[in-house]
């Protein structure tokens, strides 16, 4: 599924490649067979010939200006987009960053050597920061692959529980107790050909998009089903959902919901894009379901490994 988008993207960039050089280069073709066919006939021919001629630098001057403007308008989309990703990236950094040194320099003044209990609060904290971070690395190093199309999975048929129970686990840690209310429901064994690591990155994704976008009282539900030949991996929130008009986008690299708490929240844009990606990678798909003021879910549906198999 992987190879066969990639080969879209490439056939796609080389239609319009094909497209703009034959609408250059067919017209200078043109242009040098009349100069040797007015050379051959003489005058008597010279209006026909003049005429092809304007003509002819007509459509290389056309060809010329829409060629330049395709790649200036990509050039300027990928610098905007570059941009972007600095700026969102940055963000995302600065924050558990400022957090950490503040923790850090706490402990290191000495504040706390009379009060053990706020000290492993920092402690906590700290680590919990450094997971963020580690998240965001993840995200980064894992959507460059993803650019360059160098995601290596080794699948193993097994059940996608205790890889979806690790994910939820590590999402956990990098939050205080308390701050959100997560329940997680196993209702299939069927086995699965699937990345531990990258499955284990699809559902911290979603996690971490389900967070992003609720309200304080955050609540995802996790859930593992049958369903047919597919087993589904689900996770759904309560947050203020998404625009109708904005579904068919979310899976884009960098764009980000126009709602209230999306302008609110970090992110570079990149979760869901390396969610689809990735479920793509195994074979499967990811839909959503969202209304507006009543949260988000979504659905990842990956094939159920045929009898026997080990190994995909």
């Amino acid at each position: 599924m992987a190879r066969v988008t990639r080969w879209g993207k490439r056939l796609s960039l080389t239609g319009i490649i094909v497209t703009l050089s034959v609408g250059v280069l067919v017209p200078v073709l043109l242009s040098s067979a009349v100069g040797i066919v007015t050379l051959a006939l003489g005058q008597e021919s010279n209006p026909i010939v003049v005429g092809v001629l304007i003509v002819s630098f007509t459509v290389t001057a056309l060809g010329s200006v829409v060629a330049a403007t395709v790649l200036l308008g990509k050039r300027a989309r990928t610098a905007r987009l570059q941009a972007d990703l600095l700026a969102n990236v940055s963000h995302d950094l600065r924050t558990p960053l400022a957090a950490i040194r503040m923790y850090a320099q706490t402990l290191q003044g000495g504040q706390l050597h009379d009060d053990p209990q706020r000290a492993q609060e920092c402690l906590d904290t700290i680590v919990r920061q450094t997971q963020w971070l580690d998240s965001m690395i993840d995200r980064l190093l894992t959507w460059r692959a993803a650019a360059k199309d160098r995601a290596n999975l080794r699948l193993r048929s097994q059940a996608p529980g205790p890889t979806v129970e690790e994910a939820v686990r590590r999402f956990l840690g990098m939050l205080a107790p308390g701050e959100v209310a997560l329940a997680l429901r196993v209702d299939s064994q069927t086995p699965v050909a699937h990345d531990v690591e990258a499955l284990g990155t699809i559902v911290l994704n979603l996690l971490i998009n389900a967070y992003r976008y609720s309200g304080q009282e955050k609540k995802i539900d996790v859930s593992i089903e049958d369903r047919r030949r597919q087993v589904a991996i689900i996770v759904a929130d309560n947050g203020l959902g998404i625009p109708p008009r904005e579904l068919r986008r979310i899976f884009e690299p960098f764009y980000r919901v126009s709602t209230q708490l999306a302008s609110k929240s970090s992110g570079a844009g990149l979760g869901l894009a390396i969610v689809r990606h990735l479920v793509k990678a195994h074979g499967g798909e990811v839909q959503v379901e969202s209304e507006p003021g009543r949260g988000s879910r979504f659905t990842v549906l990956l094939p159920a490994a045929k009898a026997g198999s080990t190994e995909a």
